[in-house]
């Protein structure tokens, strides 16, 4: 019933759709940043595109979002371009220059939108909501754009796989082939500015960074393969986006930005957890299955050299002095093995190997 009466809210479907689209484009393309391990370039672009936002509405004196768009572009696409000429041209290493032009551009984002929002005119208003996001005013108009312009991206990506998958992984093998990794470079920093800037209207400059990474880092705990981990992280931004809309439609006041940035968090949370062979919980178990398995290997291995020792099978030993060649006690592992068939316990509470155990045994 309430699925239905979701489906038949206009305002939900937009939202829906808006955010599944800006989550399976963002999720793709922040495969490559999590790989590349340049997480914070989503956050520098984010936040370099607001004084682009407020210089686009200045310029053009329109709030429609396209024009704001391209505004966020070429100051995220700057923004990106800077951060390479300081690693390239100094000492500054990466991380760095990424914080000093982040927190540049986005004090003078900041100082543009007090300056507009002090106009006298009121036709500035709303700009604020590519800040920290706004998904109630997104339009049907807005979707199609965050449409379109999201599977342009994945076309290119599709088209441009091969020279992109071997940027991931290593650029100089690539130049070596003589592929231009350079170019595709820029390729990749041009694809994650249109996957931004689209989804800026909807979860803000402050948080979009994490819709580029969240996805991708729990995709990533699934697969140790490219093409799985780009398809699930579009998967996991496309469903956190949706799963988002629903929650914040269902609970009054609920931003909707914010929201979808929470589930995407905890998909994050669930796969370090739960992923096979990776998850920390997944991995807990099988560590402490392989630690029982190791005890009870060295339980059996100590009795069948106690009975080579003692001349025999018919000499059984008790559990203290098996427990002192194991270092631990081996009561409750003799117990497993003896569910299992592969010890017997004697009348006088010693133990002994089976016929069963000794093939065991002598088998590791």
């Amino acid at each position: 019933m309430i699925a239905a009466a979701l489906l038949d809210d206009y305002t939900f479907r937009v939202v829906a759709l808006g955010a599944a689209a800006l989550g399976a484009t963002s999720g793709a393309l922040g495969t490559f940043a999590v790989l590349r391990r340049q997480a914070l370039v989503g956050d520098a672009i984010s936040h370099a595109a607001l004084p682009g936002i407020v210089l686009a509405y200045l310029v053009t004196g329109a709030r429609g979002s396209l024009a704001l768009l391209v505004g966020a572009a070429v100051t995220g696409f700057l923004a990106v371009l800077l951060v390479g000429a300081v690693v390239r041209t100094t000492r500054v290493k990466a991380d760095s220059a990424l914080g000093i032009w982040l927190s540049v551009f986005f004090g003078v984002g900041l100082v543009l939108l007090t300056y507009v929002q002090r106009r006298p005119d009121a036709s500035q208003a709303g700009l604020d909501r590519f800040l920290f996001g706004q998904a109630a005013t997104v339009l049907r108009e807005d979707v199609w754009t965050m449409a379109i312009l999201g599977a342009a991206v994945l076309a290119v990506l599709a088209a441009a796989w091969k020279q992109l998958k071997v940027l991931a992984f290593d650029a100089d093998f690539g130049s070596t082939l003589g592929l231009r990794m350079r170019l595709t470079e820029v390729l990749l920093t041009i694809l994650l500015v249109v996957a931004i800037v689209i989804g800026l209207q909807m979860v803000g400059a402050v948080l979009m960074s994490a819709m580029v990474v969240a996805p991708a880092a729990a995709a990533r705990q699934w697969t140790n393969r490219l093409g799985p981990m780009t398809v699930l992280a579009a998967a996991v931004g496309a469903g956190a986006g949706v799963v988002g809309a629903i929650v914040s439609s269902e609970v009054e006041r609920l931003p909707t930005g914010p929201t979808i940035i929470l589930v995407a968090t905890a998909l994050v949370a669930l796969s370090l957890l739960f992923a096979p062979h990776r998850g920390i919980a997944v991995r807990a178990v099988e560590s402490r299955v392989a630690r029982r398995r190791l005890g009870l290997a060295a339980v059996l291995a100590d009795l069948a050299e106690l009975e080579r020792q003692h001349g025999g099978a018919a000499h059984g030993h008790h559990a203290a002095t098996i427990g002192v060649m194991a270092e631990a006690d081996a009561t409750v592992a003799l117990r497993e093995l003896a569910r299992r068939g592969l010890v017997v316990r004697g009348p006088d509470d010693a133990w002994s190997l089976t016929d069963r155990g000794r093939t065991e045994a002598a088998r590791r």
